[in-house]
């Protein structure tokens, strides 16, 4: 149910002198000074800033299958006390999301909990198993009407399929996410092949084996003019390729993970398990050329890869630990520690690497739009001069495997709201 809501003293991009904004029937009524409108539920948002809903490319919900880490509604529990109004769910699930029943399940199942909108990733191949092409054109013609697919997880490394997969995605208007990762060179890694790895003796995990899938990646899409994404960028090298991909016209887009913006390879000497991650952890130096290339636009967009875990699978020595972090509720604070306070970007950026770009990426016509009268009200409102402390016992995901456990992070999201309705309020899920 969509209401009547002044939202009194907002920044629009966090510039100019605050303004009202009306909500009215899932749309932005009026913005301007001293707007009024009687019987609308006034909340007094001064000093908040207003930004475009977040849209997150990568997402585990876990569901179906391991409810026992995560479910549809405690993950978009998560995403909507994030900022977060779309999301996106990856394929590995249990059963895999390779065919239009499973995708067609996820999709309902997040309409039914109504608190971000779930679009499910559909699998490139049959069980992620990188042997033969998924049911795409089905699942495309779904009820969920898949526009995204990924083995993610799994690098689709047969570069025969991968081509045949960016052929037919063309035909489907869909975008191809690859999780790049050379099988052969990472066979029992565990940590970012460097000096740090060899003193710790964990087997070394190369940046080359995610630069060599992007690079070629980037020659497959060039040569059958298909839309590539590339999935967790975490090295220096990447964005080199994409850099020179991008100048040659390659239709190639990237994201990154809050955490690698912020943590690198230094976290691992305590051997805690939480810190393990697929790319895992980097150097220093990639850490900072990643910033860099984020605020230049080499890479596009900021994406979670929320990665639950029941405690079996986290709580345990490193080697037989899974990998993967929440992300969530804390990637507006890490992009605001790592983007916003260091001056790389600013306000208007940060609704493009969050909102506007992922949704021109994943081709979502509704979400990322302007803060403009006649637009849908899916608007995300931020304390930026607020701190807040991690406590993964607080957060809405049935997993606690957070690396920020204990961190004071800048930025707070106070309020979302999807199509005029209030989803998230002031650390609270619904109006």
């Amino acid at each position: 149910m969509t209401m009547t809501i002044l939202l009194r003293g907002i920044r629009p991009y966090g510039a100019g002198e605050p303004v009202d904004l009306l909500v009215r029937d899932g749309l932005i009524a009026a913005l301007g000074s001293d707007v009024d409108a009687d019987g609308a539920e006034v909340i007094d948002a001064g000093g908040l800033v207003a930004l475009p809903g977040f849209v997150d490319l990568h997402t585990h919900l876990r569901e179906p299958g391991r409810e026992d880490a995560e479910t549809i509604a405690t993950g978009s529990a998560a995403a909507a006390l994030g900022g977060y109004t779309a999301v996106f769910a990856m394929a590995n699930t249990d059963p895999v999301a390779d065919n239009a029943v499973v995708v067609e399940h996820v999709w309902r199942r997040g309409r039914e909990v109504g608190l971000v909108d779930v679009h499910p990733v559909g699998a490139v191949t049959v069980g992620l198993r990188g042997e033969r092409l998924a049911e795409l054109g089905s699942m495309a013609r779904s009820a969920a009407a898949v526009r995204m697919f990924s083995d993610d997880g799994h690098c689709v490394a047969d570069p025969l399929l991968m081509r045949r997969a960016l052929e037919y995605s063309t035909a489907l208007g869909a975008v191809i996410a690859q999780h790049a990762e050379e099988p052969r060179l990472t066979e029992g890694a565990q940590a970012h092949d460097g000096e740090l790895a060899a003193r710790l003796g964990l087997t070394g995990w190369p940046a080359v084996a995610e630069e060599a899938i992007v690079a070629r990646d980037c020659l497959l899409a060039r040569y059958t003019a298909a839309r590539l994404h590339v999935c967790h960028v975490s090295t220096a090298g990447t964005a080199e390729i994409l850099r020179w991909a991008k100048a040659s016209g390659v239709s190639v887009s990237a994201e990154v993970t809050p955490h690698h913006l912020l943590l690198d390879e230094e976290r691992l000497t305590t051997f805690d398990p939480v810190n393990k991650v697929n790319p895992p952890l980097r150097a220093l130096s990639d850490t900072k050329a990643l910033r860099a290339a984020l605020a230049e636009g080499v890479i596009d967009c900021v994406a979670t890869d929320h990665a639950p875990h029941a405690p079996q699978d986290k709580d345990c020595e490193w080697a037989a630990a899974r990998p993967g972090m929440l992300g969530l509720q804390t990637a507006l604070s890490v992009v605001v520690a790592t983007m916003v306070r260091p001056g790389l970007l600013d306000w208007r950026g940060v609704a493009r690497v969050l909102s506007e770009r992922p949704a021109e990426i994943a081709g979502l016509p509704d979400q990322g739009r302007p803060l403009e009268p006649g637009e849908p009200a899916t608007l995300t409102l931020v304390d930026p001069d607020a701190t807040w402390t991690v406590r993964g016992a607080a957060l809405a995901s049935i997993a606690g495997n957070t690396p920020y456990e204990g961190m004071t992070l800048p930025g707070r999201v106070v309020t979302t709201l999807l199509r005029g309705r209030i989803t998230a309020h002031d650390g609270k899920v619904g109006e």
